[in-house]
């Protein structure tokens, strides 16, 4: 019997509509509620994203998932709630749920003593947490998108299951991430890894955008580390497996049922009895041009506007030229932050760090240029990518340009001033909280801010625990400060201050807009009476 290999996943609603994401086991048509889609094929594997129309404004829709008439969701052994879509309702409050980084588990400590700082237990899972927590409250309670901001599987770190899985594939004692194949079981390890967290993904309408570890560790760091891994053995492969993955898994579920329609991609690769070479050679081809691969997007949730960036794979790399995005982007974003109520604008790299960390980059990207010389540049090189100073201090034209994108657009140069600007991002393994600010431009501002939340189940170690202490410090802000300085790094042209943080627990973050208030909850995952649950790390008010 044909059965779900993966999901049900629901991904775009809006008040009357809604998209279902699966992959089955063999082809088929997929149903929910009335609406039947039939899957696509991409090296074998069978999926489909079923639209949804028609729907009630602010109701909940429990559904089920019919293969070719044949029930398979919910599962017969399942012991939680039905899944089920609950649309957007025009007036009431807005949440936003979201956070990255979590490694495939569960892991635990290893006794070689050669292993610990390379497997280590990765504690406590905020997402599998989130939804213990939801699925015991209304529908009501369940936020209108939760998105995942990076790092939903780790390429480079795959769980030991995976491992041995990969071994079996290909007939090594340690394998790797090879090609689209392999991508599919990262896929599959890390969203059927906890029964919890495959009913919130159910449940509950989510985004997602990719950072680093989806292809590796470093991705986009420089011009030479690009060129450094195309010259690896088997490096397209597994290049073209990951951007052909997270299209299938990520991006499609991020456009809304009228992108979809105007999608020339999507169109012919339902229209192949197998797209696999043919979507390998457009995502390929398409990475290869400056302009060429769009992965950003937007979602409107009634006033809230949410603009997710890609950062990674539209950066500009060549040396004295170097753009964290590429012309089409910017084009875009400038075009799309005007007119917003409230703006969240979502990059998985943070755009503001703890200060010493901020000035690293900065000084590394000085130095890296030719500023101290030959030798030096290839030392700062190396401490990029070793350190991952691949943010948006790394490429301070980009910084200097969104941070005056943001006080004209704060200060009502741009129309109407927005009543909040909240920055969303990941990637750290540590949450914060930072009001930023134009000292030299002392006009009323709309409230800016900046809120990281990583991980949701991936923990640093003791020793990088304590050198982002050491960022975070007064005495490490000054030392780094003076490096860059030193490297002819000019200083920034806006201030930002913590207000929260910085907190190294694996961790969730909601954002309430309430009218003209916005709320900011972090909570980290525990165990409290032998059961998975979330505590309060802070309440805020960011205006």
């Amino acid at each position: 019997m044909n059965a779900l290999r993966l999901g049900p996943i629901l991904r775009w609603v809006d008040a009357t509509r809604a998209t279902v994401w699966v992959e089955t086991d063999e082809p088929a048509s997929v149903e929910v509620l009335g609406h039947i889609e039939r899957t696509f094929t991409i090296a074998g594997h069978h999926y489909a994203l079923v639209v949804i129309e028609g729907l009630t404004p602010g109701t909940d829709h429990p559904y089920e998932v019919r293969l070719d008439g044949q029930r398979v969701w919910p599962l017969p052994e399942a012991e939680f709630p039905p899944s089920s879509i609950r649309t957007l309702d025009e007036a009431g409050p807005r949440r936003l749920t979201f956070g990255s980084c979590r490694l495939a588990g569960p892991r635990t400590m290893p006794l070689r003593l050669d292993a610990l700082f390379s497997r280590f237990d990765t504690g406590l899972d905020a997402l599998a947490a989130l939804g213990q927590e939801l699925m015991e409250q209304p529908a009501t309670a369940r936020p209108d998108l939760l998105l995942l901001l990076g790092d939903q599987v780790y390429a480079d770190d795959p769980s030991p299951h995976t491992v041995e899985t990969f071994a079996d594939r290909h007939g090594q004692e340690r394998a790797v991430v090879t090609d689209f194949e392999d991508y599919t079981t990262l896929y599959r390890d890390s969203w059927l890894d906890d029964p919890r967290v495959r009913w919130l993904l159910s449940s509950v309408p989510t985004a997602m955008m990719f950072d680093d570890h989806e292809v590796i560790d470093d991705w986009g760091t420089s011009a030479s580390w690009v060129d450094d891994m195309r010259e690896r053995e088997g490096w397209d492969d597994r290049f073209s497996g990951a951007l052909m993955a997270y299209w299938v898994y990520q991006h499609l579920g991020n456009l809304s049922p009228g992108q979809l329609d105007e999608d020339e991609l999507y169109r012919a690769v339902r229209g192949e009895a197998d797209a696999a070479d043919h979507l390998r050679k457009v995502l390929f081809e398409a990475d290869r041009e400056r302009e060429g691969s769009r992965w950003s997007f937007g979602r409107d949730l009634g006033e809230v506007r949410l603009l997710v960036l890609d950062t990674r794979a539209t950066r500009v790399l060549e040396e004295g030229h170097r753009d964290m995005l590429d012309p089409v982007e910017w084009r875009e974003l400038e075009e799309g932050v005007e007119g917003a109520r409230h703006l969240l604008l979502a990059s998985s790299v943070p755009v503001v760090y703890a200060q010493g960390f901020h000035e690293l980059q900065a000084w590394s990207e000085r130095v890296a240029a030719g500023a101290w010389g030959r030798r030096a540049a290839a030392f700062a090189e190396w401490l990029r990518r070793r350190l991952s100073l691949s943010g948006w201090p790394s490429f301070p034209r980009s910084l200097d340009r969104l941070m005056a994108l943001l006080a004209d657009l704060s200060a009502g140069r741009r129309g109407p001033r927005p009543e909040s600007i909240t920055l969303l991002s990941g990637d750290v393994h540590h949450g914060y909280v930072a009001a930023l600010g134009w000292p030299d431009d002392p006009v009323e501002r709309s409230p800016t801010h900046q809120v990281v939340t990583s991980p949701l189940r991936n923990p640093l170690l003791p020793h990088e625990r304590l050198a982002q202490h050491f960022a975070a410090s007064r005495l490490g802000s000054r030392l780094t400060a003076r490096l860059a300085r030193a490297a002819g790094a000019g200083p920034a042209r806006f201030d930002w201050e913590r207000r929260e943080g910085i907190d190294f627990a694996n961790q969730v973050s909601t954002l309430e807009f309430d009218d003209a208030q916005v709320s900011l909850q972090t909570e980290a995952a525990v165990r409290r009476r032998g059961r998975l649950a979330l505590r309060t790390l802070w309440r805020c008010r960011l205006a």
